[in-house]
């Protein structure tokens, strides 16, 4: 009895936290194309059989499906889920309709129509990024080295109490805090701190040593660790201003971080094996909302960051591949060959579905 329990209160947090991220990300969409004066046919959360749902009195659709991996907003003059065109349906309209079609709307308005949807699961993860700032205050600590831990890589590059860390290679460092998200790439490759030693600047290179670690829910995870401890690190209360703009500079690093962990995959200098399919994000949501309110929150922040950065990738099929048709329509002056479009559509299929079916091979593998 008790693991049925577990397995109903896993699906249900994951379908309850995935809800919330896919729904945000679909209003995106639902609210600039209503700006834009597009007609919404059908507003779901999931794909496949409607379970329930409602009528507005504008005519859209909204209802719950019953496969929860994601979601759509179907608009008028479109043939699918997928937002292409019917273009049948579309040449027997009347001037009137045509107008409230996503297809006949300038191209600007189709770019932001589209973009909308990943910039409003940005906006997801900065407000709850705020909420935190503001309710638990702001870390304040300079990167300043409080203690060199023994046996550790930055003991060996001779780093020292006082040190502060300007740089991680190229990037500046404004706190303590920063120094886990510029260095989460480095798994067993170089790093390069800019260090000032009272009037001196020096280059230190090190190697950041893999230690696995509790994620706090459970889960042995694997990151970098150079061996330094900080000084002093109060929390300090912020106005709403500057907690944004904290929320802000915390959504550009994660991005930057999760663009340089893909590009290591491609480049063969990570392993994919950390990478999550539905499975993997199940387990985690039954963890993060068994645990408390704040660690749920704290998962959707990061799970809708990395929806809306993934979802900016110029893949067919993605949001980024229709901005990038869109982009190529800009530059060309005509849109790109429906052959071109159709093709792209099913290379795009393709890579989705082998990465789909590669991170589920990859839970069940933990799992079993």
């Amino acid at each position: 009895m008790d693991a049925l329990l577990h397995v109903l209160h896993t699906l249900w947090s994951f379908f309850i936290i995935l809800s919330v991220i896919v729904f945000i990300h679909e209003f995106g969409h639902y609210i600039i194309a209503k700006w834009c004066k597009v007609k919404i046919t059908a507003f779901s959360i999931g794909f496949g059989k409607e379970l329930t749902g409602w009528n507005d009195r504008s005519g859209t659709r909204w209802k719950i499906s019953i496969l929860p991996l994601g979601g759509y907003v179907k608009m008028f003059g479109d043939s699918s889920a997928a937002s292409t065109a019917d273009a049948d349906a579309i040449e027997h309209m009347s001037a009137e309709e045509k107008k409230l079609t996503f297809y006949h709307k300038p191209l600007y308005k189709k770019a932001a129509i589209v973009a909308a949807g990943p910039l409003a699961n940005f906006l997801l993860t900065i407000v709850i990024f705020t909420y935190f700032i503001m309710t638990t205050g702001l870390p304040s600590a300079d990167p300043i080295v409080g203690q060199v831990l023994p046996d550790s890589p930055a003991q060996a590059a001779g780093l020292q109490a006082g040190d502060r860390i300007v740089k991680i290679n190229e990037d500046a460092v404004g706190s303590f805090n920063d120094i886990p998200y510029l260095i989460s790439t480095n798994l067993g490759t170089p790093v390069t701190l800019l260090v000032q030693r009272g009037n001196k600047e020096l280059s230190v290179v090190l190697t950041p040593k893999e230690v696995e670690d509790d994620d706090g829910l459970g889960n042995k995870i694997k990151h970098p660790l150079i061996g330094i401890k900080s000084a002093d690190i109060k929390y300090e209360d912020v106005g709403p201003a500057r907690a944004l703009g904290e929320a802000v500079r915390r959504t550009y690093l994660i991005c930057t971080s999760t663009l340089k962990v893909v590009g290591q995959m491609i480049t063969g200098k990570r392993g994919a094996q950390d990478l999550k399919g539905p499975i993997g994000i199940a387990q985690l949501s039954g963890q993060a909302t068994g645990k408390d309110f704040h660690t749920a929150l704290w998962l959707i922040a990061m799970l809708s960051a990395n929806l809306g950065l993934v979802n900016l990738f110029p893949i067919p099929l993605l949001d980024g591949g229709h901005l990038a048709y869109y982009a190529a329509e800009a530059l060309s002056g005509r849109p790109l060959a429906q052959r071109v479009q159709e093709y792209g559509f099913r290379v795009g299929f393709v890579i989705l579905f082998t990465l789909m079916a590669f991170t589920l091979v990859n839970d069940l593998s933990k799992l079993f």
